[in-house]
């Protein structure tokens, strides 16, 4: 038999989706044409050719801030934690995330995400069934990759391939680049996926 499972997951882009918020707000701050496609990676593009790179910059703190409740999980990723919990397989969430906005009121972004995980049912003994204990929302790309090592995962998600591709990423964890838009076809260092449903499948189905 190998090694017991021990999964780690990105929160942001990876199990969070926000192309939908993002370009609500944008809409309603009037910083966007209702032409502009319903992606955050469009809502920002649009904004740094504008030049209102700080437009951008205040809108994720109010997003990751404000309007968290309003962003959905992708489809299949609550249901792929409920399926490890399930099965007995250690699972944790592992975020790079500042504490504050960089710019804008001072939201703390660190009980927006605990507070989006209560109302979707992580922390809910009777839904998903994490603990508290099993996320970590580190304010330092290099502490991520540290917890990552210290939890001795034995895979990780991450929506970035530059974070998987970290020279100090752990090299015994084997790495999933979630892509859900297929924008990384060249990507070939590591395993590329574009649903939960394909790592459920993969991970979890024996």
């Amino acid at each position: 038999m190998g090694a017991p499972l021990r999964i780690g997951v990105d929160f942001d882009n990876t199990i969070v989706c926000y192309d939908q918020v993002f370009h609500r707000v944008a809409l309603e701050q009037g910083l966007i044409p209702p032409t502009v496609p319903v992606s955050k990676g469009s809502v920002r593009d649009h904004l740094r050719e504008a030049g209102n790179e700080d437009a951008w910059t205040a809108m994720q703190g109010y997003v990751y801030g404000v309007r968290m409740l309003d962003a959905p999980a992708f489809p299949g990723a609550i249901d792929f934690f409920r399926r490890a919990v399930r099965a007995g397989v250690r699972v944790h969430i592992v975020s790079h995330k500042t504490r504050y906005p960089y710019l804008g009121p001072k939201y703390d972004l660190h009980q927006a995400a605990l507070d989006w995980l209560e109302k979707n049912g992580f922390f809910d003994s009777a839904d998903v069934g994490l603990t508290r204990r099993q996320v970590y929302l580190e304010l330092h790309k290099h502490e991520k990759l540290g917890r990552i090592g210290a939890l001795s995962c034995t895979h990780f998600i991450d929506d970035l391939p530059e974070l998987l591709a970290e020279p100090s990423f752990p090299r015994q964890v084997e790495r999933y680049l979630f892509d859900p838009k297929d924008e990384y076809p060249a990507v070939t260092a590591f395993r590329r996926v574009r649903s939960w449903d394909t790592l459920e499948k993969e991970l979890l189905v024996a």
